[in-house]
């Protein structure tokens, strides 16, 4: 496993706002593998790698990473066993790779907690986009918390508790993953309003642009089926607005 902190070609990489976070890629591809770490490493992380399961566990509880790439297909067992025990150890965000277009294979991913999710082939550009995007995140997430609202958000029998980032349904705990909380948020902050796809994309992502928006898409199937599909409104060509009792 490789730590040392240059580029490709040997030069100590530039250092970024925030950047010497560690990223640990889990990919059994070795041109893919190398290609994502000579990206990041450009981008001034610290970049460790594993090549099949079991290892990738291990070496997530004994380097710690602030961020996980992390294949479905593995070798040893899969991506999905991976973010399960990782996830069991401490939470970490996490960037799923798939090679199949498979929307079972992305909601599952979602469903055990990681947070985004890239098909490939996928250019390395928005993948280290979207770990720049991941990592802001996990920092707005952490400055919400040390200055949290007051009160809970009550929408008939779904709460919203900004404080501890808990959601309940009908005065049961439902988990919902970071991104996956953010989103609900950014809907519940004007109920019933029709947020477009790239609006949710800029205020939750921070992507400037639309070519996340199946992404979007993804994120809000697995929010239904946590919260009841009956709670977010699909207005077709537009986007999605949070469903509210009328008064």
């Amino acid at each position: 496993m490789e730590q040392t902190h240059t580029s490709q070609s040997g030069a100590a990489a530039t250092t970024t706002p925030g950047a010497q976070r560690r990223v640990l890629v889990v990919e059994d591809d070795p041109t893919i593998v190398d290609a994502i770490a000579a990206r990041l490493r450009a981008e001034g992380f610290l970049v460790q790698t594993a090549a099949d399961g079991p290892a990738a566990v291990d070496t997530a509880e004994a380097w710690q990473p602030d961020l996980l790439i992390l294949d479905i297909m593995l070798p040893g067992f899969d991506g999905l066993e991976v973010c399960r025990r990782v996830q069991a150890q401490r939470p970490v965000p996490v960037l799923m790779l798939t090679a199949r277009d498979d929307e079972t294979d992305m909601l599952v991913g979602l469903g055990v907690g990681a947070d985004d999710y890239m098909t490939k082939p996928f250019s390395m550009r928005e993948l280290a986009a979207r770990v720049h995007v991941l990592l802001r995140r996990v920092e707005r997430a952490a400055i919400a918390a040390s200055t949290p609202r007051s009160g809970i958000l009550r929408l008939g029998e779904l709460e919203i508790d900004h404080a501890q980032r808990r959601v309940r349904v009908k005065s049961e705990d439902v988990h919902l993953t970071p991104t996956e909380f953010d989103l609900l948020v950014c809907l519940a902050n004007t109920p019933r309003a029709v947020l477009s796809r790239e609006q949710l994309l800029a205020e939750v992502w921070d992507w400037a642009d639309a070519s996340g928006t199946r992404t979007v898409d993804s994120h809000i199937k697995a929010l239904r089926r946590k919260i009841g599909a009956e709670r977010i409104r699909t207005v077709h060509g537009v986007g999605y607005a949070l469903e509210t009792p009328t008064p």
